[in-house]
């Protein structure tokens, strides 16, 4: 008998009550193993055909693969990235067709925007194809990159501390963008353009459930947001912060306090959605945002990914660890 079941055998005959909350948590927090640690505030990661994981560290600017098993190989350092609080080498995207054409994307700042860039291990340079997302001086970059169901590259942007960003239809910021490889706009896109959805504050994680996209929004001071993504939506921000009763606004499908959430990577896995939270711990919730935290003991988390060997991948800004989802 495990000592978790050791104590809840005891505690029934003493004729205690056992929280089921209490019970989960310690089964989620046995079932993490931390396989790397020790890094400059790892942000993305995603895996190359073989498996292999390859991530980006903000802070360090570079990119690196790692093994199951914790091996950890620098394949590159990303030139002309910009660090302040928030900014730096944020996300990364693996080409779906990465066998035949060896290319990744990168979402990174720049001293004037933030914008994706492709790049090939081993090139001294990277090829822009989306420019002029809007900067803040320290935070609101979005950053977060993912290929969809469809084929095409999806990226969350940050209203770049100008909140009429986020309203403005022919700015990148505050938006969900839907792209081509090649970073035209893809097609079927609400406005002939690159913006798939608006109204958005800080996006950082995307994940899709079937065909259905949802996403986390970070908010100022009230509310922090899991969000439901149609396209051509407005999802609010500036005008309403979490639910409102505004004409034309979109409310989102939970919200939480921003002192609980903060949320960022964000990942389907075993039938549920998982949540990072740079307050702590991970979220797992069903898509009405229902569920509470597990692996708090990990403290902040910064990207939760499904990974192809059934693990659930889970960054923080100093390392890297595998759990069951439980």
């Amino acid at each position: 008998m495990t000592a978790l079941r050791s104590i809840g055998a005891l505690a029934l005959a003493a004729g205690l009550a056992v929280p089921v909350t209490a019970h989960a948590a310690d089964v989620g927090a046995l079932a993490v193993r931390t396989i790397a640690s020790g890094f400059n505030q790892a942000w993305s990661i995603d895996f190359l055909p073989d498996g292999t994981g390859i991530f980006t560290q903000k802070d360090a600017k570079t990119v690196s693969t790692i093994t199951k098993d914790g091996k950890v190989t620098k394949v590159g350092d990303i030139p002309g990235v910009s660090v302040t609080k928030e900014a730096g080498l944020l996300g990364i995207a693996v080409s779906p067709t990465y066998a035949t054409d060896k290319t990744l994307f990168l979402y990174h700042t720049t001293g004037s925007d933030n914008r994706i860039v492709t790049w090939k291990i081993g090139d001294s340079a990277t090829k822009p194809i989306v420019t002029g997302m809007p900067r803040g001086s320290q935070f609101h970059h979005g950053g977060r990159i993912k290929f969809g169901p469809d084929g095409f590259l999806y990226a969350g942007t940050g209203d770049g501390q100008n909140g009429n960003n986020a309203q403005n239809k022919n700015s990148l910021g505050g938006k969900v963008l839907r792209v081509t490889k090649d970073g035209k706009a893809a097609p079927g896109n609400p406005f002939n353009s690159l913006v798939y959805s608006y109204g958005h504050r800080n996006v950082q994680g995307l994940t899709w459930v079937g065909t259905q996209l949802y996403i986390s929004d970070i908010g100022a001071s009230k509310v922090d947001e899991l969000n439901k993504i149609d396209a051509g939506k407005n999802y609010g921000w500036p005008t309403c912060e979490g639910s409102c009763s505004t004409s034309g606004m979109t409310n989102p499908v939970k919200q939480w306090p921003t002192s609980q959430a903060t949320p960022s990577g964000l990942t389907t896995y075993k039938g549920s959605l998982y949540m990072a939270s740079l307050k702590g711990g991970t979220f797992k919730l069903n898509t009405s945002g229902a569920g509470g935290k597990i692996y708090t003991s990990l403290g902040r988390t910064r990207d939760e990914v499904a990974g192809p060997d059934g693990s659930l991948w889970i960054i923080t800004p100093g390392g890297i660890h595998l759990a069951d989802g439980n």
